[in-house]
């Protein structure tokens, strides 16, 4: 028989779990619970080195998969286009894909599927960049493929009709995409002809007409060129077989030095306006709000972080609570800052109810107003601070996150060391800086407001807010007479 102190001891066991599984089953709920201390982050430490023929290498090594992701970034994006044929910058990337060396499009497909791998081309508005993930023990033959479509890429004539006539495609399709002439027109009309971040970087109806084999080839010859490219390496592989690989498949190639690209001249902002683009029927309207913004060299890029969390980053953001989860005009709206080597766009923006414009218009700009006017609590400063920095970590959990972590280094000239202070200045980040950034980079006498929408439903309301005049545009953001 158990003594009696046995059988209180158990007792008092089973009453604490009984007392423990009733605090989980019903925990405080009238606050909400305090997040964690940002934990200790160790950036790998990327090593740079350079071939013999001006190409810069850069490997960061991780190893605990064995995967290995490649991002070559080449100086050739759509600020090297014309302003007379925009659109050659992504018409030439796309094509490195459709044939190279003895490899037609569908042989490039099947031997990137039998590799295990993903490979993809694209340009952005500063570089053309290739991307490959692959398994290491692929990776020999995946860099030989890779060299093959940057190096000897064959611009087919019958590849080139076809992708012609998949872009002449695509532009139909943008006269009934809201969504897509937005930022079009937005762009357009907020850095004019003259700056390339202005132009589309799909190109238009009339560039359509230079995109043949001479001009691609042309464009190609002019910056595809080692000491026009950088190289990143990351996963399961050290840096002195990375230079090896690399230099085996690029370490032939050659070329001469290519002019770096001058920074465009900013256009002057003018004085808000109001930019309607008509689409009659339309079931939404789109809206795009803002003024340039700054490079992503500039130093108060942290404090802009933290600012931006707070106006219209994350789901729980000024922005987003107001016009969704108090209003319900859309389902979703934030901000931001598209931070490049030159200076790109602040843009708010939302795709609201087509009967609720002229409200969602008056929510924006009472938000816009109210980060700059009215000083913001610190306890929301530091939410948004743990936000940024909890959730930093998970950047580098894998090969192809780490990979876009040093490509945003690498594509705009900043130290590769710039992550490992991160968290640091993010905590370093006071009210007083997000109010000085907020008065100094968001300016509400000068935004562009950029509408697409069904004009004989909205024009009257959005007129009645005298937020500034109403500007008739077509989807390139020309005025309509």
């Amino acid at each position: 028989m158990k003594n009696k102190s046995t059988v209180a001891t158990v007792a008092a066991v089973v009453l604490g779990a009984q007392v423990l599984c009733a605090q989980e089953q019903h925990p405080d709920r009238s606050h909400p619970p305090a997040p964690a201390a940002p934990p200790t982050l160790h950036v790998p430490v990327p090593t740079v080195s350079h071939l013999r023929n001006g190409l810069e290498l850069v490997t960061v090594g991780m190893h605990k998969v064995p995967i290995v992701d490649i991002t070559v970034l080449i100086g050739a994006g759509a600020v090297r286009d014309s302003q007379a044929a925009p659109g050659m910058a992504t018409f030439t990337a796309t094509m490195l894909q459709q044939g190279a060396g003895s490899r037609s499009a569908l042989d490039i497909a099947d031997q990137t599927a039998y590799l295990g791998a993903q490979l993809a081309t694209r340009a952005t508005n500063d570089w053309a960049i290739v991307t490959l993930h692959v398994p290491r023990r692929q990776l020999d033959s995946a860099l030989a493929l890779v060299s093959d479509i940057i190096r000897r890429p064959s611009f087919a004539d019958s590849e080139i009709t076809r992708q012609r006539e998949l872009r002449r495609t695509g532009l139909l399709q943008l006269k009934d995409q809201p969504t897509a002439q937005a930022p079009i027109a937005f762009n357009a009309i907020v850095y004019g002809s003259a700056h390339p971040y202005g132009w589309p970087m799909g190109g238009t109806d009339a560039s359509l007409a230079t995109l043949d084999r001479a001009h691609v080839q042309a464009f190609y010859d002019a910056y595809y060129r080692p000491s026009n490219t950088r190289i990143l390496v990351v996963g399961d592989i050290g840096p002195a077989e990375s230079y090896r690989m690399i230099d085996a498949r690029f370490g032939s190639w050659s070329g001469g030095r290519v002019a770096a690209v001058r920074a465009p001249r900013v256009p002057e902002a003018g004085p808000r306006t109001i930019y309607l683009v008509d689409k009659p029927g339309a079931a939404q309207s789109v809206i795009r709000i803002g003024h340039v913004g700054v490079p992503r060299s500039t130093p108060d890029y942290y404090a802009l972080a933290v600012m931006n969390a707070i106006l219209g980053g994350p789901f729980s953001s000024r922005l987003n609570q107001n016009l969704r989860e108090t209003h319900g005009y859309t389902y979703g709206a934030g901000s931001g800052f598209a931070m490049r080597r030159f200076a790109g766009p602040f843009t708010a923006s939302a795709s609201v109810v087509t009967a609720k414009t002229d409200s969602s218009l008056l929510e924006f700009m009472k938000e816009l107003r109210r980060i700059r006017d009215d000083a913001v609590p610190p306890e929301e400063v530091a939410k948004a601070k743990s936000y940024l920095t909890l959730g930093q970590p998970s950047d580098f959990e894998t090969t192809q996150g780490t990979a876009s972590q040093f490509l945003d280094l690498l594509s705009n000239d900043l130290p590769l060391t710039t992550w490992s202070t991160y968290m640091a200045r993010i905590s370093a980040v006071t009210p007083a800086d997000v109010q000085r950034v907020a008065r100094r980079y968001i300016d509400p006498d000068h935004f562009a407001i950029v509408v697409v929408g069904d004009r004989s439903q909205i024009e009257s309301g959005i007129r009645a807010l005298n937020e500034g005049p109403i500007s008739l545009r077509d989807l390139w953001g020309q005025e309509v007479h």
